[in-house]
């Protein structure tokens, strides 16, 4: 198992912790992820995404889509009615599978909608106000202000 140091990221950043985080726990993860399912992760627009999973074989019914612990999670359980079948060949897959996707901070799942065998999730990044960039005003110092309307009086006077 490789183990980084990312204590330069701490000296040089601000708030970046959850992404050294993040890379220890997917460089932990000894496990390999199972290529069943497949599926797709798209860009549609600059703060859009979508994940298409080819889910053929299952319905509606049995599918279910949660968004839980800042991680989208995909499952299906396949309730068997193959009572009176007899098959020669079984080559449609639809074992029971649950599919994991981390969720980066502000994006939110918008919907989701099954057809023609996929299963299309729709996620979309929203910057809160609070995020997005600002301008900070540069403050006049007070006591240079008050030292030059003094030495603007004292002339004055002479």
């Amino acid at each position: 198992m490789r183990h980084y140091d990312f204590a330069p990221l701490y000296r040089a950043t601000v708030g970046f912790d959850q992404i050294a985080d993040l890379m220890d726990r997917v460089l932990a993860n000894d496990v390999s992820q199972p290529g069943y399912p497949p599926y797709n992760i798209e860009k549609t627009a600059d703060d859009a995404y979508r994940i298409s999973i080819a889910v053929a074989g299952f319905s509606n019914d049995d599918l279910t889509v949660e968004v839980k612990e800042g991680a989208l999670l995909v499952s299906a359980r396949k309730s068997e009615n193959d009572e009176g079948r007899t098959y020669l060949h079984r080559g449609i897959a639809t074992r029971a599978f649950e599919r994991r996707f981390t969720l980066a901070d502000h994006v939110r799942v918008t919907g989701a909608s099954h057809e023609n065998g996929m299963l299309h999730i729709d996620l979309v990044r929203e910057m809160p106000e609070a995020l997005k960039p600002r301008r900070i005003e540069i403050a006049k110092p007070q006591a240079r202000q008050a030292v030059t309307k003094d030495v603007q009086d004292a002339e004055t006077v002479n």
